[in-house]
């Protein structure tokens, strides 16, 4: 997704890389502030994304999330943002009746998704990539004892369908309780809009894969993210793979759908149902939409939209 940016004197703009992807921060003000403030506005933004990269990153060796994946059967202690975002995995997982399942990562190290897919294109051996059903309740494979502060799983799990939203979250709290009140968060296409932007309007947002004068959409106060498969896809003995496996049907890389954008309430509530929808496929996501009002648009290789119920107000 693309942001609309209208330009303004005072806006307070910034860019850096975290957790994989391009960070951009856009404040929208009335009135110039301090260069000590705008600095440390910042500073304490690419700060959460800096510690929550320490956190969650299955490519750093001494992430709490990878030490958590080598200490397996074992209750250990946790961060309380660990916690909470597995909570949020717990929850996805319920909602989506099974297809969000952060117990895909032993997957996708099988076809080859081991590191930062932007400095190592995957690699693996066309016998290696038979990828085995998720099976059984997640409750039975990952543990959260909240009040104790500590976990146990027995397989190893991968967070990063939904971290980027949960950090955005938490950058929209920090930027919203210094009495910020208009701004936008961007993180790869995951984003937060706050109040309005320097045309005093909801900010636009391009959709990835159309062009701004078929489709945008506008928002203020949600959060929106979108999931698809156009940046990480890669072929391995002549069969095409993607970062998002099914769980339910692993070996089938289904390709029809380019993209799912969602717009909630929260970044990351918006994150895990992007996510969910894509991977229940067109038809039964949009179906899925629709019953529980998500606001959800789908795109599809042909350029084909198809968009729930409850999104249609949001679009231009």
């Amino acid at each position: 997704m693309r942001i609309d940016k209208p330009s303004k004197k005072n806006n307070i703009e910034d860019y850096f890389g975290a957790m994989g992807t391009d960070i951009s921060l856009e404040i929208n003000l009335d009135k110039k502030i301090s260069k000590k403030r705008e600095s440390e506005l910042k500073q304490e933004v690419r700060d959460i994304f800096t510690r929550n990269e320490g956190i969650f990153s299955r490519f750093q060796r001494d992430s709490e999330l990878s030490k958590m994946n080598r200490k397996l059967g074992v209750k250990t202690e946790a961060s309380q943002a660990m916690i909470e975002v597995l909570l949020l995995c717990e929850k996805f997982n319920q909602i989506s009746k099974g297809y969000f399942d952060p117990r895909v990562l032993e997957n996708l190290k099988k076809i080859g998704y081991k590191k930062d897919f932007r400095k190592n294109y995957p690699t693996a051996t066309a016998k290696g990539t038979e990828l085995c059903k998720v099976t059984g309740k997640l409750a039975d494979d990952l543990r959260i004892f909240p009040n104790e502060r500590k976990i146990l799983i027995k397989k190893e799990v991968d967070t990063t369908g939904i971290v980027k939203g949960y950090t955005i979250d938490l950058g929209k709290k920090f930027l919203f309780d210094k009495g910020i009140e208009n701004f936008i968060i961007d993180a790869g296409g995951d984003m937060f809009a706050q109040g309005l932007n320097s045309r005093n309007s909801k900010w636009k947002i391009g959709i990835e894969g159309l062009e701004d004068n078929s489709m945008m959409l506008a928002i203020s106060g949600m959060g929106i993210a979108t999931s698809g498969i156009s940046r990480k896809r890669w072929t391995i003995g002549g069969k095409t793979f993607h970062h998002l496996i099914n769980p339910k049907k692993p070996n089938e890389f289904a390709c029809d759908l380019k993209t799912v954008t969602v717009i909630d309430e929260k970044a990351v509530e918006a994150d895990g149902r992007a996510k969910s929808l894509f991977l229940m496929g067109k038809e039964r996501g949009l179906k899925f939409a629709n019953e529980h009002k998500i606001k959800a648009l789908f795109l599809d290789y042909k350029g084909n939209i198809y968009v729930s119920e409850k999104i249609k107000k949001h679009v231009l």
